[in-house]
């Protein structure tokens, strides 16, 4: 229980009736959750504003409101609290009411549209094997030390956020690695924490449906930039060109990686092969099981913040070798007799292009190339007929199919995705709304040695059609398909 007026001391308020006499068991956003002992923060969302459920907070209970806007709602035994922003007070009383857990513990963000999820997870694989206990906050998993969390969004809420870091430093951790979406940046999930460095690894099209325009998704990971303190680091990729953008004005120590530009941790690839890279690491010859110049970038960027962390380069190259591909990145299957299947996460056209350059690098020069894609419904729809282009582009057989329809309809969704085709681009493409169907296809139709490429969903464990989550796990269906294949 904390007194609602220390709860206040570190955020400008007013208040408007009643008194600050309360004790506060919990921060809640949600008015269903509330009870007698919470502050219910009115934060006004995309599609829901809680000022509307001020009554319906108070019936379930609770008694202390605050808001950043004039409301018609007036009881007798209530405190209301008026801020000048909700959710950047939702995140100072979160961070208050935890007892500021960022600052005990070494939190480094990654943001970027493609490798978070990667690098914070490589980041923590790589710690755990080093000795340190840590914390992971990702896309995939949210993990306490070595017990795993169920993640719902790429970055959690801020109450659910300063409650994770909090259980973190009970645990013993000394370092949380954490996704940083550009929705957590703009809708001040993150506001208040205190980061000791953040990390930039790319930027290309993405989230368009909620930012707008590209020069908004830019500057909503700036933001994250911004917000850095003089004691941190700011680590950026210099061979996108958006990484000096991410610095301009940072207070935090500015620091680069690349692989074609100076900077100051360089990687130079050697090898490229399925079966690993051979990458020049900082000077020293480095072999990993991760597979793709994409991964060559990942691995620089886990490499160089370790290193900025004070680990020892020789003890943090040997583990960084033995770490395996993360879930849904780039995981691949070999079918004996068969095609090697590969499940990636790529659902943007820099990603497909990225993973698909990866596996003409790779695959033997005889070697097709099968790609299964779809696109997301309710999201960004000027990606459907780029992504449709390159996958066509950059295959021997295209397989077009449903990812996430979501609340749209999958036929329509297709239809944007073949408008970026040429009329014999769309005889030769395979289109089946199925998904399931399209993987069984893609893999009967493979010879051996060939590449079937199935992106989007990656990690994911659900496809979402009307508001419903079904089971759906593109690799199991993949391995379940060629062991059937093979009896």
């Amino acid at each position: 229980m904390k007194e609602l007026a220390g709860l206040l001391n570190s955020i400008s308020h007013s208040i408007v009736a009643g008194s600050v006499a309360y004790g506060i068991d919990s921060i809640q956003f949600d008015s269903r959750f509330c009870t007698s002992s919470s502050i219910f923060v009115a934060v006004k969302g995309v599609s829901v504003d809680g000022h509307d459920y001020l009554l319906s907070a108070y019936e379930n209970g609770c008694r202390v409101f605050m808001v950043d806007r004039p409301v018609a709602f007036s009881k007798s035994d209530i405190c209301l609290v008026k801020v000048s922003n909700s959710s950047e007070a939702l995140a100072m009383l979160a961070d208050s009411f935890y007892d500021s857990p960022s600052k005990e513990i070494k939190l480094i963000g990654i943001t970027g549209t493609n490798g978070k999820t990667t690098c914070a997870t490589l980041m923590h694989d790589l710690f755990t094997s080093l000795g340190y206990s840590s914390g992971l906050l990702s896309t995939v998993v949210n993990k306490v030390g070595s017990t795993e969390v169920k993640a719902t969004h790429t970055t959690p809420d801020p109450i659910a956020l300063n409650a994770l870091l909090r259980e973190m430093i009970l645990a013993g951790c000394a370092y949380c690695f954490m996704e940083v979406s550009s929705h957590a940046i703009v809708q001040n999930r993150i506001y208040g924490l205190s980061f000791t460095g953040g990390v930039f690894t790319n930027i290309s099209h993405d989230h368009l449906d909620y930012h707008e325009t590209f020069a908004s998704y830019i500057t909503a990971k700036k933001q994250f930039f911004d917000h850095l303190s003089k004691d941190a680091f700011a680590l950026v990729n210099i061979d996108d060109k958006n990484g000096k953008v991410m610095l301009q004005n940072t207070n935090a120590k500015k620091l680069h990686y690349a692989l074609r530009s100076p900077a100051d941790f360089k990687a130079k690839v050697i090898e490229n092969e399925l079966s690993g890279l051979l990458l020049n690491l900082d000077g020293t010859e480095f072999y990993s099981r991760l597979i793709g110049r994409f991964n060559a970038y990942n691995l620089l960027t886990v490499y160089a913040v370790s290193i900025i962390l004070g680990m020892d380069k020789m003890e943090t190259l040997g583990a960084l070798s033995n770490l395996q591909s993360v879930e849904g990145r780039f995981q691949y299957l070999k079918v004996l007799n068969g095609p090697t299947v590969i499940v990636d996460y790529a659902h943007t056209p820099d990603a497909l292009e990225n993973v698909l350059q990866t596996v003409l690098a790779i695959k033997k020069t005889t070697s097709r190339v099968l790609t299964v894609v779809g696109c997301g419904g309710d999201r960004d729809i000027e990606k459907r007929p780029i992504m449709a282009l390159l996958a066509s582009e950059m295959s021997d057989e295209l397989i077009l199919t449903s990812d996430n329809p979501r609340n749209e309809d999958p036929e329509l969704i297709l239809v944007g995705m073949h408008n970026g085709l040429s009329e014999s681009q769309k005889d030769a493409a395979f289109t089946l709304v199925d998904r399931k169907e399209a993987i069984k296809l893609a893999i009967k139709l493979a010879k051996p040695n060939d590449v079937v490429l199935i992106a989007g969903k990656g990690h994911e464990k659900y496809q979402e059609i009307k508001g419903v989550r079904h089971d759906f796990d593109d690799f199991q269906i993949a391995s379940d398909f060629t062991n059937q294949m093979n009896k």
